[in-house]
């Protein structure tokens, strides 16, 4: 039977890091898709296609955005992102818990990693609209995030689909990964085409088919009640397969499995994402105020920079009274929200008065709403300058659920709402890898020829997440898996 000396399981960012990769090193690689060639890239086509890397200032990113302008370079306040931040910002989001080697090789390598995605194909620019303000007449970026890919998640695989194409690696779509045994020089696969089925061989296989937020059974049994209810943002087709086929191996279950990340999302999006409708989600909520339908706030909107909150909103808004809310702007701020806030899909409320626009308010409790808004309105510490681009200090004194940072009153018509719900993005738990991406068993040692990369690499996110970590942590993996894996695909061939 044909012997491959790698079989990639998955179609996402993670998946063609690693294909490509094993294929430079000289394997024969296959990379086996669940979805069709119009559905193909996972959940990675779904994000916006921000990388958190470390950099020690502009020379850094130079290497990844080099047709950067000397005005854009003058005009912006690029600052730096140290490794020793990059780690301890994550490692804390996790509680201390996270694997401290892996995530060490991936802030190491985050940069690097960058500048070989940049060799393929990528295009990188800076995030002007979404990870900007312009401050003292400056660009400044804020929040541990400076570049994303051109063109967003899609624009990310479109790229390394089509070098991929260009190299000749075996693309196989439509067929479902269905069990993984141990066999003669490696790994046997199982696949299922519709009603037809039929193997791979392999002496080295990279599962990386993401988590299982998709899997509206998993969510249930391990996130628990209420979150079978919840939107799925990203792909239908990460269910937990390779995670349920890992364990059938030998794996170790690891990471988070009562954790995942989740946003606050449009509520009139479709249940599971489409390519077509991106932008569902909600996250620049720091610049408003959120209310659930009883009229009353319910989280700290300033509490942090969006990008160490934002995951865990969905949470928060699944638990209110019909898992719906609503983020209130008025003008001083609404010009300020970015691109998500302005596709027509949205589901935007607008008013010149409060109550013009309470009485827009589905199910909401206006009386109670307006004297929220009013009661937030009179605890602003006003003598305190807003500033977006930094933690300003701006609260509110007085209230129960305060808000820390960024306190702008709702005064100034016209008012503006979007009704939101939770909308599940990616699970925290799978299995345990070493920084090799090799798969670990319940004593720690390497399973012969099994590795993992992406979402279904438990021990890297507990409760939070920093944003644009996920599409770091699977290039960085998926990379060096890839690499890895074809040597000892040649060794043993």
């Amino acid at each position: 039977m044909n012997m491959y000396d790698v079989v990639v399981v998955g179609g996402g960012n993670a998946a063609l890091c690693a294909a490509i990769s094993a294929h430079e090193a000289g394997a024969r690689v296959a990379l086996i898709e669940r979805a069709d060639k119009d559905h193909r890239g996972g959940s990675s086509a779904f994000t916006g296609g921000a990388f958190r890397i470390a950099y020690r200032g502009v020379d850094d990113l130079l290497t990844l955005v080099p047709d950067l302008h000397p005005d854009e370079i003058r005009n912006s306040d690029f600052g730096a992102y140290p490794e020793h931040q990059f780690f301890e910002e994550a490692v804390s989001m996790s509680g201390y818990r996270a694997d401290a080697d892996v995530l060490e090789t991936v802030v190491a390598d985050s940069l690097p990693t960058m500048q070989w995605l940049r060799e393929h194909g990528v295009r990188f620019v800076p995030i002007y609209g979404r990870q900007s303000f312009k401050v003292d007449g400056k660009q400044k970026f804020w929040g541990g995030l400076t570049v994303e890919v051109s063109g967003g998640g899609l624009g990310l695989m479109q790229s390394l689909y089509a070098y991929a194409e260009r190299a000749g690696i075996e693309l196989r779509y439509g067929f479902r990964a269905r069990n993984l045994a141990r066999s003669e020089g490696g790994w046997t696969l199982e696949l299922q085409d519709g009603e037809a089925s039929g193997v791979m061989q392999a002496r080295n296989v990279i599962l990386a088919t993401g988590g299982y937020h998709a899997n509206v059974l998993w969510r249930a049994k391990y996130l628990g009640p209420g979150w079978d209810l919840a939107k799925v943002r990203g792909s239908r087709y990460n269910t937990g397969d390779g995670i349920r086929m890992a364990l059938s191996a030998g794996a170790t279950a690891h990471g988070n499995w009562t954790g995942c990340h989740a946003v606050f999302y449009d509520l009139n999006a479709p249940p599971f994402g489409d390519i077509n409708l991106l932008n569902q989600q909600k996250n620049y909520f720091t610049l408003g105020i959120v209310v659930n339908a009883d009229g009353k706030r319910f989280v700290d909107e300033g509490l942090d920079f969006r990008n160490y909150t934002y995951s865990g909103m969905g949470a928060r808004v699944l638990a209110q009274p019909g898992a719906v809310a609503w983020q209130v702007f008025d003008a001083q701020t609404v010009d300020m929200l970015p691109d998500e806030y302005r596709v027509k899909h949205a589901t935007r409320l607008s008013a010149d008065t409060l109550e013009g626009l309470a009485a827009q308010m589905d199910g909401i409790n206006q009386r109670a709403f307006l004297q929220t808004v009013q009661e937030y309105n009179q605890s602003i510490d006003r003598n305190t300058p807003f500033n977006p681009a930094i933690k300003d200090g701006r609260a509110t004194r007085g209230l129960s659920v305060p808000k820390s940072n960024w306190a702008t009153a709702l005064e100034k018509g016209p008012f503006v709402a979007y009704a939101v719900t939770c909308g599940i993005t990616c699970t925290y738990a799978g299995v345990r890898v070493n920084p090799c991406g090799q798969v670990l068993d319940e004593e720690g040692s390497p399973l012969p020829g099994l590795y993992a990369a992406g979402e279904m690499v438990g021990g890297l996110y507990y409760v939070k997440y920093a944003g644009g970590i996920g599409l770091t942590a699977g290039s960085v993996l998926g990379r060096i898996s890839g690499k890895h894996a074809a040597a000892a695909g040649q060794a043993a061939g």
